[in-house]
């Protein structure tokens, strides 16, 4: 990150340092797993709580694996089986390296408010190359300003420690869960996997397995 700004890079150090401290002992593979159900914190899109299938994805904003799923992939699972409501679909956040910087990108989500989440998760995903290339921080702070939040919004809120709490509390979920990196994806609690997939299932994979469920 660049130098200028210290006030504002120092409460993002701050902060990286409490979730690099309390989040060590769970790091995450850069980029395979073992729950569904429902846990607190769940952010869905699709059919309702309760739904006849849930398909449930850990993942992270700077897992480049869970990038190229969503760009190859996301698309028409959300056509085929989220925008019809044919299934609950829910995102559960598993931060990996720079672990800082993915826990900064969810807290941004997080703060963005319900409506806006997802397009944050997304923008992330979406555009992740320009924290490769550039500043992690300018890279975060350009998706918080395209969500509606202003500077000092932005670091406030990457500074915000009971939120952080909150992120650990699920990451410790997932980890009771037995899920050990991402990008993970269960079908009503089951693995489905591509053998040989470095970005997650298929579409074909996760069908047979949704369609499966569906028939029931």
């Amino acid at each position: 990150m660049r130098a200028e700004r210290p006030s504002r890079l120092a409460q993002m150090s701050r902060r990286a340092a409490i979730t690099g401290a309390a989040l060590a002992a769970m790091a995450l593979s850069a980029c395979g797993g073992n729950k569904g159900g429902s846990a607190e914190g769940d952010m869905a899109l699709g059919a309702a709580d309760g739904a006849k299938v849930t398909v449930v994805e850990y993942a992270s904003v700077t897992c480049g694996h869970c990038a190229l799923w969503q760009q190859n992939t996301w698309p028409a699972f959300k056509a085929k089986y989220v925008d019809t409501n044919k299934v609950r679909y829910v995102f559960r956040e598993l931060p990996t390296p720079p672990v800082d910087v993915a826990t900064a990108g969810f807290l941004v989500a997080r703060c963005a408010g319900d409506a806006k989440y997802f397009q944050v998760v997304h923008q992330l995903l979406a555009t992740q190359q320009e924290m490769v290339t550039g500043s992690p921080r300018d890279w975060l702070l350009r998706t918080a300003q395209a969500a509606g939040m202003n500077e000092q919004q932005f670091a406030d809120c990457v500074s915000d420690r009971d939120a952080v709490a909150a992120l650990e509390k699920r990451i410790q979920q997932a980890q009771a869960q037995g899920v050990t990196g991402t990008p993970a994806f269960f079908v009503n609690e089951q693995e489905v996997i591509t053998p040989g997939s470095s970005e997650g299932p298929s579409l074909a994979d996760l069908s047979t397995a949704i369609d499966a469920e569906l028939a029931k």
